[in-house]
């Protein structure tokens, strides 16, 4: 098995750079705006990465199918094809608007920091220097969020975990991934960032939808505490939403609108609404697409006429050997998973991300 998943790797890499250089375009219609090379220009990012589980069994969460004889029969050389597959995207995002990549990147469905430390040292990740802010949280499931970041143009101050509680559900079940809250020095800005993963959609919409509305309103109600000592805060919002951009969660709790133009300091701008109107999506359900993986920026990042970093685009990274080639599928994001069979894709979902600029 080792020899025919390096075999694999080595196959799957020559075709990957000889067919789809680092430099490929994404396709316009997955992107807001064009690229203004006269302004200096900084890129935020979001991935859920589905389930960067280690091998190890955890017997404090439920990771039994993430093991070696678990289910999935998650072995070694498995989770290295899945770090591989996912430094080469990490490795590409924003490319095209910063030769540094990313400052920032908000990341999903990680299990703990040792995944986080072979991912950002792995060899195509390796010379960014990556660093991480991780809390461990209470999900049964054993899998939170974080923050990576190029320490050449973010400097972190505090960071905090902000606990959900979810109403009506039992202790044990109580518990879901935390808020991850830093604050910090963005290439001159200071930026309050909050990297969510909110409850998912099992059991429907309509039903989950008052977990994710807790969650939203934990997100809101810290938020408002920093506006109330500096109204044009400069704040980024990211994550699995689980919901689309114009969902009650989005709109009214968090107060997130689609106009750039009119948007006031109580609110926050989500471009990604407009993305959702036409369409698009970072995931995709019974030939539905949703837009789940969103960055929201309060109203400061908007406001020209203040100093330092605005808003300049939005776009979701899509490269189509990240996509299913063929089948009911063709299109939809190639997931690690099919069942327990290891279908050797990327992610479930799409990453975006957002590019700032100044002059």
């Amino acid at each position: 098995m080792p020899y025919l998943f390096s075999l694999f790797s080595i196959i799957y890499f020559f075709n990957f750079f000889n067919n789809f250089p680092l430099n490929h375009s994404v396709k316009q219609t997955f992107t807001q705006q064009k690229k203004q090379p006269n302004k200096q220009q900084l890129v935020i990012a979001f991935y859920n990465l589905e389930n960067l589980y280690d091998t190890v069994n955890n017997p404090l969460v439920s990771d039994d199918e993430f093991t070696p004889y678990g289910d999935k029969h998650y072995t070694g050389e498995i989770y290295k094809d899945k770090l591989i597959k996912l430094a080469t995207v990490l490795n590409d995002i924003g490319m095209d608007y910063s030769k540094l990549g990313p400052a920032i990147i908000g990341v999903a469905e990680i299990e703990n920091d040792t995944v986080l430390y072979d991912l950002t040292r792995h060899f195509l990740l390796r010379n960014k220097k990556l660093k991480i802010i991780h809390f461990d949280s209470k999900d049964a499931r054993g899998v939170d969020v974080a923050l990576l970041y190029n320490p050449t143009m973010f400097i972190p101050y505090t960071a905090a975990a902000l606990v959900v509680s979810l109403p009506g559900r039992s202790k044990e079940f109580a518990h879901t991934r935390d808020i991850l809250y830093v604050q910090g020095n963005l290439a001159g800005d200071q930026v309050h960032i909050y990297v969510n993963h909110w409850p998912s959609r099992r059991g429907g919409e309509e039903r989950s939808a008052p977990a994710r509305a807790a969650a939203a309103a934990i997100c809101k109600k810290h938020m408002d505490s920093i506006r109330l000592q500096n109204e044009q805060a400069k704040i980024i919002v990211m994550g699995d939403l689980n919901d689309n951009p114009t969902d009650k969660s989005i709109r009214k709790t968090l107060n997130a609108i689609g106009s750039y133009t009119s948007i006031q300091p109580n609110q926050l701008y989500n471009p990604w609404i407009n993305f959702y109107k036409q369409g698009m999506g970072t995931l995709a359900n019974r030939d539905v697409w949703g837009l789940f993986d969103q960055i929201i920026l309060s109203a400061a990042f908007t406001k020209l006429h203040l100093p330092g970093w605005h808003y300049q685009s939005a776009h979701i990274y899509y490269r189509s050997f990240m996509t299913e080639p063929a089948g009911p599928f063709k299109g939809y994001p190639m997931r690690t998973w099919e069942g327990n069979n290891y279908r050797g894709g990327f992610s479930d979902h799409f990453p975006t991300y957002i590019v700032l600029q100044k002059p």
